[in-house]
């Protein structure tokens, strides 16, 4: 709604409108409406009549806020039909009409599941729900960690070999790691044909997957989820098994690099700035890697150097 009326007070006044002239004093009213709604939403305890009356109370500030909200929505419709007959707006104002349109689609969802869970008292299916408005790719990821218990973005997973370059990556939109598990797989290969081996999380596993990977690759580090048969207990207890899970532990440490030098905020707009961004990280990323060997060597020559040289002076 703030969008909505700042976007339309803007329009309005590049036209000699003024409808929308006090539009200060109606965002600070929407903001105190929405604030009274949150303090409601505090506090808990007391007996059932206090519970049943605070419920009360809380249905009724909530009714509020949408009805104002409710008017300004038809008053932002009579604007843009107005602005729409004067008929000479520019290429800019008219996208920014657009933008006022979706902001509206947006403001009536929140209006219609507001009224489902509050007043109704029904439950919002998770698909239905939008976590923001501005970025609406932005996905609940439920991390299942100690102090981390959910985020809000998008996941992505990375592919990297034994000397820590990133081979590749998918940006995984509405996608578990199970279903990229073989098209990470396979992507990989069609670049890097000589990969034969390869480790993941239990998170990837799956039957389906265990037996298109272990067509793909020779040995398929992938632990299995649940109590295991004796025949798998001898698999995931293999020489082979064993030494490509050990070795998985270092891709925690290219995903922390990729944190710590950017990539835990994108501050790109949009799903395609987002997949940009990204790749750029990962770019930066094996740019460092090089560098870090590169200066590894540099060291290393250093260091014969200044033997050679201890030597010739002995």
């Amino acid at each position: 709604m703030r969008k909505i009326i700042v976007l339309l007070a803007r329009l309005c006044g590049a036209h000699n409108l003024s409808e929308w002239r006090q539009y200060a004093y109606n965002v600070r009213h929407l903001k105190r409406l929405m604030r009274a709604v949150q303090m409601k939403k505090r506090g808990g305890g007391g007996t059932k009549e206090q519970k049943e009356k605070r419920q009360e109370q809380m249905v009724r500030v909530h009714q509020q806020y949408m009805d104002i909200a409710q008017q300004y929505l038809d008053k932002a419709c009579l604007s843009l039909e107005k602005l729409q007959e004067l008929g000479v707006l520019t290429a800019s104002q008219q996208l920014t009409v657009l933008e006022v349109q979706q902001y509206m689609v947006d403001a009536e969802r929140q209006i219609d599941q507001i009224t489902r869970r509050v007043v109704e008292g029904k439950t919002i299916p998770h698909n239905e729900k939008v976590f923001s408005i501005f970025e609406p790719h932005t996905e609940w990821i439920v991390k299942g960690k100690a102090g981390v218990p959910m985020e809000l973005g998008l996941r992505v997973c990375i592919m990297e070999d034994q000397h820590q370059f990133l081979l590749h990556h998918q940006v995984m939109e509405k996608q578990t790691d199970d279903q990229v598990a073989v098209s990470m797989v396979c992507d990989t290969k069609q670049r890097f044909s000589d990969l034969a081996t390869c480790s993941f999380d239990k998170g990837f596993h799956s039957p389906e997957n265990q037996e298109k990977l272990a067509e793909l690759l020779d040995i398929v580090a992938l632990p299995r989820k649940g109590k295991q048969s004796k025949k798998i207990q001898e698999i995931e207890s293999s020489a082979d098994f064993l030494k490509a899970k050990k070795k998985h532990s270092a891709v925690e440490s290219a995903i922390n690099g990729l944190d710590v030098h950017g990539l835990d905020r994108c501050p790109d707009r949009g799903l395609y700035g987002f997949k940009r961004y990204v790749a750029l990280s990962i770019v930066g990323r094996n740019l460092q890697r090089l560098g870090v060997i590169l200066i590894d060597q540099e060291l290393r020559h250093l260091e014969r150097a200044q033997k050679r040289k201890l030597k010739e002076a002995a």
